[in-house]
């Protein structure tokens, strides 16, 4: 781990004039309490990334989010809205309040203020704003991973809104400009399903 001043400076919004401050503020504590007091506050994680969402890109902001939840130990694998302990980002998703954290390195999660049934327009909903994310449904929770490296190997013209495209890597893939038509071919596949969008094109996975 970075050293915890270092983090301070980097994510706490301190600069090289808190220096001697802070050598007082983390003195005698344990690691889990300089962290907490390093940490900056929801609001401001969540204004960072929004602005790093709106001015350079949905994968910039996730990256920031990636980063900062590593280094300072923000994931989370039961997060909820009732313990704010760990900053997560907040999401508005067709009127109703959702967060975004990280449970792991490379690995998001989604999760709802209230009880939400998952379908496919939320899970499509999300892989709009986030274009750079594999979106999947796992135990009732939503997750999400990067897209990674994809090498189209053969096309198929399902229907004249839907191409089915095998990938190098053995995963079958789906592509349209129409959900419902995509979710209709899906039907005639099996394997774990992800959700992605891009460029108003719709796009379905399946291992």
């Amino acid at each position: 781990m970075t050293d915890i001043k270092t983090m301070a400076l980097k994510y706490g919004g301190y600069t090289s004039l808190d220096k001697v401050y802070l050598d007082q503020l983390l003195a005698g504590r344990s690691e889990e309490e300089q962290l907490a007091l390093i940490t900056p506050p929801p609001s401001v994680v969540n204004a960072y990334f929004a602005e790093l969402y709106q001015k350079k890109s949905p994968q910039a902001a996730t990256d920031y989010f990636a980063e900062v939840s590593k280094e300072l130990n923000l994931y989370n694998v039961e997060p909820s809205f009732t313990e704010e302990s760990k900053p997560f980002i907040r999401l508005n998703l067709s009127g109703k309040s959702f967060g975004f954290c990280y449970e792991k390195d490379g690995q998001g999660r989604i999760f709802s203020e209230a009880k939400e049934i998952i379908t496919d327009e939320l899970l499509f909903e999300i892989a709009q704003i986030f274009p750079h994310q594999l979106i999947f449904e796992q135990s009732g929770k939503i997750y999400m991973k990067a897209v990674g490296d994809e090498e189209v190997v053969t096309v198929q013209n399902l229907t004249a809104l839907t191409d089915l495209e095998n990938l190098a890597d053995g995963r079958k893939r789906l592509k349209g400009y129409s959900q419902e038509d995509l979710l209709q071919e899906a039907k005639a596949f099996t394997g774990k399903l992800y959700y992605r969008s891009e460029n108003r094109t719709a796009m379905l996975y399946f291992d």
